[in-house]
């Protein structure tokens, strides 16, 4: 099994930014596939972005041009950089690693929390 630990949330002010990190714990592991999501109270959770292991990337409309997903493979780890961040960026933020034969293995982490006051 692959533990995932997230660290970087915090409060911040409208406007501001903050990075989030996601480290793997199994170096010995090839991930493909690394994904943030988030969920707000009383929401469900969505996809914020994605990143193969090739670069490629994906985002939800609403954080398009705002937010930058990375990945370092040598270090089995995904960041997340928001800038521009607004109220209803406030969630929990978690990762989520998939891996194998069409990524059918897969573990999250237990989740940061972002706050942003207006």
């Amino acid at each position: 099994q692959v533990q995932l630990v997230e660290s970087g949330g915090g409060l911040v002010q409208a406007g501001g930014s903050l990075r989030l990190s996601c480290a793997a714990s199994r170096s010995s592991v090839s991930i493909n596939t690394m994904t943030w999501y988030r969920q707000a109270p009383g929401k469900q959770r969505e996809l914020v972005a994605s990143i193969t292991s090739g670069g490629s990337t994906n985002y939800a409309d609403s954080v398009k041009g705002r937010f930058t997903i990375s990945r370092d493979n040598d270090k089995n780890t995904v960041y997340l950089q928001m800038n521009s961040l607004k109220p209803e960026d406030t969630a929990l933020y978690s990762c989520n690693a998939r891996w194998g034969f069409r990524d059918f293995w897969s573990s999250w982490g237990q989740g940061t929390q972002v706050t942003v006051s207006s």
